[in-house]
């Protein structure tokens, strides 16, 4: 007979204790997922993913038996969180702020499987990017996904705006466009995510929808512009999904943006591999928020509204 698995590791991460339960738990049965691979996973992913976790109040989405069952979100901070565990306030929630790996493996290990942050961080009210979410149907229309990225790059890049793109880790894809720090309030971004969903509609109004309810879209690609706002949020770079094939939401390169591209190659199993070869997408994220010539296409559209 084999030795017993261990139900508890205890483990140093920067000067703390982080307790693992359950290491051979499966969480992706699909995927042959165990818990200590989905924190193997975190390790590894923590420099690329904690910058947008970075003084953002987290919700984050518990699967407590691993995927295909049972699931609950969770903002407020558990009583029972280490003292390590750093917290912001913002109305009546006490939320978790993961700004460092001790708390990015204790939340792993509570199996939050999806980290979903806010478009602003903690000490601000602006936002500090534009997300526009393209949601189509379901993976089988997500080739409608692609175009609404390709149209809506094409009017950034005429803009000289930087943008970067990633899976959702299920159906659809977003657009990132970094803004440079408190300088676009939630309304002027919100008249830009509308000025882009109403150009692809009018482009293409058999492919594309700002329609709200899913019964009314047909088989349309939902341009939500109206999820980019104040209270919002929206799934983390990097975090996996809880879907039975563990995908994650993964940037991309733009040239990687083709017809061919699937949700379905960019499971947890392959991103660290992905990263050692071809780099992180988003490295320059951050360093794209000065450059951003977001100021005159706000007064442009200012203008135009009046």
């Amino acid at each position: 007979m084999g030795k017993p698995a261990k139900e508890q590791l205890n483990l140093q991460v920067n000067g703390e204790i982080v307790t693992l339960t359950s290491p051979d738990k499966p969480l992706w049965p699909k995927q042959n997922i165990v818990k200590v691979e989905f924190i193997n996973y975190l390790t590894h992913i923590a420099p690329y993913m904690l910058p947008f976790l970075k003084n953002r109040a987290l919700t984050v989405i518990r699967y407590p038996h691993g995927v295909g069952d049972e699931r609950f979100y969770q903002k407020n901070c558990p009583d029972y969180a280490p003292a390590f565990i750093q917290t912001v306030q913002e109305e009546d929630i006490n939320y978790i702020v993961c700004n460092n790996l001790p708390t990015l493996l204790w939340l792993g290990n509570q199996l939050a499987f999806e980290f979903h942050i806010p478009y602003r961080t903690s000490d601000t009210s602006y936002p500090s990017e534009i997300v526009m979410d393209l949601d189509p149907p379901s993976r089988d229309e997500f080739k409608l996904s692609i175009e609404a990225a390709l149209m809506i790059k094409e009017v950034c890049d005429n803009l000289r705006l930087t943008t970067f793109i990633k899976t959702s880790g299920n159906k659809g894809m977003q657009i990132y466009i970094p803004l440079p720090d408190n300088q676009v309030t939630f309304d002027e971004s919100r008249l830009f995510t509308e000025f882009l969903a109403h150009f692809l509609i009018e482009k293409e109004p058999r492919w594309f929808t700002i329609e709200r309810l899913k019964k009314n879209r047909g088989n349309k690609c939902y341009i939500d512009y109206i999820q980019h706002a104040e209270g919002k949020t929206i799934i983390a770079p990097y975090s996996v999904r809880g879907n039975e094939d563990a995908l994650v939401a993964a940037p991309l390169y733009w040239h990687e943006v083709t017809r061919e591209l699937r949700p379905e190659l960019f499971p947890l199993t392959v991103i660290q591999d992905r990263i050692k070869e071809v780099g992180d997408p988003f490295e320059e994220f951050f360093s794209a928020k000065t450059k951003q010539p977001i100021s005159p296409v706000i007064h442009a559209l200012k203008e135009k509204s009046l």
